[in-house]
C-alpha cells in the first residue's frame, strides 16, 4: 500500500473517498482512531492508503479534483515565472 494523501480536512478526505469509490478504486484510512483521541488540537493527521498499482490513477485523480499538486507544480517554485 502506499500514502495517496495526509490531511485533516474532513471534507477533502469525504470528496477523495467518493472519487476513488466512483473510479473502482479502493483506499483504506490510517491513523482514524488516533486522531479521533487525541482531540481537537489536529496534530495527527489521517492518511488515505491505495495499492501499489492504484497509486498512479488514484493521484490523477486527486490532482484533476485539486487536491493534491501536480508534481509539476512542486517542482516549480511558487510566485516565479517558468
Amino acid at each position: 500500500m502506499r500514502e495517496l494523501l495526509r490531511t485533516n480536512d474532513h471534507v477533502a478526505l469525504s470528496l477523495a473517498m467518493a472519487l476513488l469509490k466512483d473510479a473502482g478504486i479502493e483506499c483504506v484510512m490510517f491513523d482514524t482512531h488516533a486522531a479521533i483521541i487525541e482531540g481537537s488540537i489536529s496534530a495527527i493527521q489521517k492518511r488515505m492508503m491505495v495499492l501499489d498499482e492504484d497509486y498512479g490513477v488514484a493521484r490523477e485523480l486527486l490532482v484533476g479534483a485539486e487536491l493534491l499538486e501536480s508534481r509539476e507544480s512542486r517542482d516549480t517554485p511558487r510566485g516565479r515565472p517558468e
